[in-house]
């Protein structure tokens, strides 16, 4: 007759070994019974595939598909200056699973550029982390005798009325800029706005214009090469592509346009819980700190963001609104 089998029995170094195997998979398994990925996520970019902003959302998805455990799918929805692709994101569910990475002007301008915009940002978006900042830079052509921000406002004084500067558009950052410069000095420049920075950079090369504002990755080769000259970036600090160029605080002008700096940034449906919200924060911080990150976010002329938090973000978001809103009025931006 067969005896009947007995329990195992483990002794005691064996039931401490199972214990602390216990211990460390509680936290993995949490954190798996949390982790919203369950699909591949999608970040929406208002640009077309091949831009600096693309590459960069692709090179930090990868990065943080790892961290999710879930592939990250980049959806390019270029048009209606950012419009389409955020309103896609403000119709989606707010589970975590659809993003926009976009700039200040999709985010957050366009509110105050548009009469009947299809979404407010600062409403129906949810703040989660910005990657870096974007500064923009002060050029002249090398017949514009100042080599400094003070010579610069000496000559604008000296040419009232007679001189013209260039943006890439109509309420744009760099339009903002030299309108306070313009006001400073008393210059009376007049504004001539372009469909973007290729025509107005290449009026500049040509001698069209003398003055233009315009991102450090448009103008860096141009500068390198000694066609143009950088005075002056905004934003709070240097930029590590152009470290020799002081910023306009480091000349003495602290006004809000030239210290204002414009970001590159992920937000999110309206709703999106804080443990979401968090997710994408510490994955956005990792993959901006990683090498490759860093690399790519410099060389394209910005500056990385790797600390940020969506509480942090969401009260500059707050703070920066009203302050943009105000500097196009001043300007005299009319809604479109």
């Amino acid at each position: 007759m067969n005896k009947p089998m007995q329990p195992p029995t483990c002794n005691r170094r064996q039931l401490l070994a199972l214990a602390a195997g216990a211990a460390a998979a509680g936290p993995l398994a949490a954190r798996a019974q949390t982790g919203f990925a369950t699909r591949p996520v999608k970040v929406v970019v208002p640009f077309a595939a091949g831009g600096a902003t693309d590459v960069i959302t692709r090179v930090l998805g990868e990065h943080m598909g790892k961290r999710f455990g879930q592939p990250v799918v980049v959806d390019n929805k270029p048009g209606g200056a950012g419009l389409i692709a955020g309103e896609m994101v403000v119709k989606s569910p707010p589970d975590g699973m659809t993003v926009l990475l976009g700039t200040t002007s999709s985010m957050l301008t366009n509110k105050y550029l548009y009469k009947k915009p299809p979404y407010d940002p600062l409403a129906d978006l949810t703040p989660l982390v910005r990657v870096c900042l974007a500064p923009i830079a002060l050029v002249v052509t090398n017949d514009v005798p100042a080599q400094n921000l003070q010579e610069f406002m000496a000559w604008l004084r000296a040419n009232k009325g007679k001189l013209s500067y260039g943006s890439y558009g109509i309420g744009s950052h760099g339009q903002l800029a030299c309108t306070t410069l313009s006001d400073v000095a008393g210059a009376d420049m007049a504004h001539v706005a372009y469909k973007g920075e290729a025509p107005m950079i290449q009026d500049l090369l040509g001698g069209q214009i003398k003055i233009g504002m315009g991102s450090l990755l448009s103008i860096k080769a141009h500068i390198d090469s000694g066609r143009l000259r950088a005075l002056a970036v905004t934003g709070p600090r240097r930029v590590p592509l152009l470290p020799d160029v002081p910023t306009f605080a480091e000349g003495g002008f602290k006004q809000e346009a030239l210290a204002l700096v414009g970001w590159l940034a992920i937000a999110g449906p309206k709703g999106m819980s804080a443990d979401v919200a968090r997710q994408w924060a510490q994955a956005a911080n990792q993959a901006v700190a990683s090498r490759e990150g860093m690399a790519r976010i410099i060389a394209a002329g910005f500056v990385p963001v790797d600390d940020d938090t969506p509480e942090s973000f969401g009260r500059l978001w707050a703070q920066e609104g009203p302050i943009w809103g105000r500097l196009l009025q001043a300007a005299g931006v009319q809604p479109n």
